[in-house]
């Protein structure tokens, strides 16, 4: 630099301290401004990814977002009792439990897998949860989005004088999982819906049913919160003998420690895809509502590396 000045102009008379800024400076190697953003530090806030969208991984009935953390096992027990129109004889329908017992295992982060069996015509299910999209605060992903799917398997005795056909028994189930946690209260899930019979009771009937489900969940304390869930079938099944309807469901939340408590209020008795999508019977205006509750316990059966000793991150 020195060098190239003085053949410049040989009057010109350099001060000695920018004469030693000028070799000083050629001396360093050049920076992008990306560079020079994380020498001097980011104030900027940079996105992260929102945690605690809904309680567990069902809103009601339904998926909700939420995944089981990598090596996490978390064993539900659900119970739906009979009808609150049945009267006291049947003691308002405790007399008459479905019950269903299930596992989720964290894979990944990220992938979710799940089966379980209820005594709802005997039935097997299980199911696999991806999460595609997690939403980050700060201005960054505003959406999560997840993949569901799921299938069933009726195992009850076949009637005497019938045959077996195991494909017949067979209910396939899959959804796209659209959460928003709104803000630290508030969070909304619509759950476009394909669920695939292949046998149905009629003819006339598609062995596609495409539905819509739409979820909620308003926080009203910090262990505590309410959930409203509703499945909206667009081409519902339309018969005299078997008047099917939309599903909707009320609960809570209670979380104690390691357990989570979901009560709720239901016009469904079944807990698959298969039934409570599109074979609900109820209608909640001739109470024929159901009290059910699930309840969650959750199993660290890996501990993830650098979390030996301490307990780690439940849902994901």
């Amino acid at each position: 630099i020195i060098i190239i000045i003085k053949k410049i102009n040989m009057n010109i008379r350099i001060p000695k301290i920018l004469l030693i800024l000028g070799i000083g400076l050629s001396a360093f190697p050049s920076f992008a401004q990306d560079d020079l953003t994380a020498l001097l530090g980011d104030t900027k806030e940079k996105p992260s990814p929102v945690s605690a969208t809904f309680k567990t991984t069902r809103i009601v009935n339904g998926h909700s977002i939420e995944g089981v953390a990598k090596g996490v096992m978390d064993i539900k027990i659900s119970h739906r009792f009979g009808r609150l129109n049945q009267g006291a004889v049947d003691f308002f329908g405790l007399d008459n439990a479905y019950i269903r017992i299930g596992a989720d295992y964290g894979l990944t982060d990220n992938i979710t897998i799940g089966m379980g069996r209820s005594n709802v015509d005997k039935e097997f299910d299980g199911y696999a949860k991806i999460k595609l999209l997690k939403q980050k605060d700060q201005g960054g992903t505003p959406l999560a989005i997840s993949y569901v799917a799921a299938m069933s398997l009726k195992a009850f005795r076949t009637p005497v004088g019938e045959s077996f056909v195991l494909a017949d028994r067979m209910c396939y189930a899959h959804q796209l999982l659209l959460a928003k946690k709104v803000n630290t209260s508030l969070s909304v899930q619509l759950t476009p819906t394909l669920v695939h019979y292949n046998l149905v009771d009629y003819s006339s009937y598609s062995n596609n049913l495409i539905a819509m489900g739409f979820g909620a969940r308003m926080k009203v304390s910090s262990r505590a919160s309410v959930n409203a869930e509703y499945y909206y079938v667009l081409n519902k099944w339309d018969n005299a003998q078997t008047p099917y309807t939309n599903n909707f469901s009320l609960g809570m939340d209670i979380e104690t420690g390691g357990h989570v408590f979901q009560f709720m209020l239901t016009n469904t008795q079944a807990m698959t895809e298969r039934n409570f999508i599109g074979q609900t019977t109820g209608q909640w205006g001739k109470g024929d509502i159901h009290l059910g509750f699930n309840l969650g316990r959750v199993f660290t059966i890996k501990q993830p590396k650098g979390f030996e000793g301490s307990r780690n991150s439940t849902y994901k």
